[in-house]
């Protein structure tokens, strides 16, 4: 009885021990399996100066490019201290669920200070903070060395040499500026780019930024509107407002098919009424004003005051 009960002690404890080595270790790994974000987002630096590459990337853990509702885009953007919002961009995970997008630190991120890099999907969202400074960055190029002189031999009848006044044409003294920055004033800055963010809504609503209404939406305002300073000045106005509240409808939307459908119907007059810019040459400052304040009248007329105009005669006739 002792060396059988010896034996099952042996046996019990080998149990135990077993337990603790495989058994824990894979409760713990599941529970480090459950706590991973459903989005994630990482970015290449903590500091960057003016110039600088700002690499975004990050992981949406439960992205499926088959499904309609968890194969939405990532949206990332981009704010300042003051809330302002400098850029935004949306992005089509990988198969595995991996995204990422470059940024050069510029145009509207020209201003030193602290920037909010946020990123969204299907109500999930991810945040992470960068310094901007105010000095240009490695990507922006040293000036380039003037080339040595050549020597000019004399002719057989020693004529004298005359001094060539300097050409105006001759820019090897100008420095040679690096990608994303230009020349201005003898000196590198970093180009602004007058092309806005993408248009989430409209894409949200008919499936693709290649459809063809998202298209007639991003031509009208990178060729009509941006090309002036009124168009301009308006564009950075309504993006602080539109961006405000896009991702969050958009997001909807792919949730909710009937709420798609809608904002469909909604958009139409909109898209009918931005048709007229393209039968018409803007070329001043005083026309971009006139057609876009007239764009504007004519769809406030057609959402709000001819739908209260019906809605009154119809009270008045019960």
């Amino acid at each position: 009885m002792k060396i059988r009960g010896t034996f099952l002690l042996i046996i019990l404890s080998f149990s135990i021990i077993s337990y603790c080595l495989i058994g824990v270790p894979s409760a713990y790994s599941q529970e480090v399996r459950d706590q991973t974000p459903a989005l994630s987002l990482n970015i290449n630096s903590e500091t960057f100066d003016l110039g600088d590459t700002i690499f975004i990337s990050g992981t949406v853990k439960d992205y499926d490019s088959s499904s309609d509702t968890f194969s939405a885009d990532v949206t990332i953007r981009i704010t300042d201290s003051k809330n302002n919002i400098a850029t935004i961009e949306q992005i089509t995970p990988k198969t595995g669920g991996d995204y990422s997008h470059t940024f050069v630190a510029g145009g509207q991120m020209s201003k030193s200070g602290e920037y909010t890099v946020t990123a969204f999907w299907n109500n999930n969202v991810a945040t992470t903070i960068f310094e901007l400074t105010g000095i240009s960055g490695s990507n922006v190029s040293a000036p380039a060395t003037a080339p040595a002189p050549v020597p000019v031999q004399s002719s057989m009848d020693d004529e004298p040499m005359i001094d060539e006044e300097p050409s105006m044409s001759d820019t090897s003294s100008q420095p040679a500026c690096g990608q994303g920055t230009v020349l201005k004033n003898g000196v590198c800055i970093v180009e602004e780019k007058k092309s806005g963010g993408g248009c989430l809504i409209a894409t949200a609503t008919f499936g693709s930024e290649m459809a063809p209404q998202v298209q007639f939406l991003r031509e009208i305002r990178d060729n009509t509107v941006l090309q002036t300073e009124s168009g301009s000045a308006f564009m950075i106005g309504f993006n602080q407002f539109y961006y405000s509240f896009s991702p969050t409808i958009a997001d909807y939307e792919r949730e909710n098919p009937a709420f798609k459908e809608a904002v469909k119907i909604t958009l139409t007059p909109l898209l009918t009424s931005l048709t007229i810019l393209n039968y018409v040459d803007i070329d001043t400052e005083e026309e971009m004003l006139g057609y876009g304040i007239g764009v504007i009248l004519l769809n406030i007329g057609m959402y709000f005051v001819a739908p209260a105009a019906i809605l009154f005669k119809i009270k008045n006739r019960k």
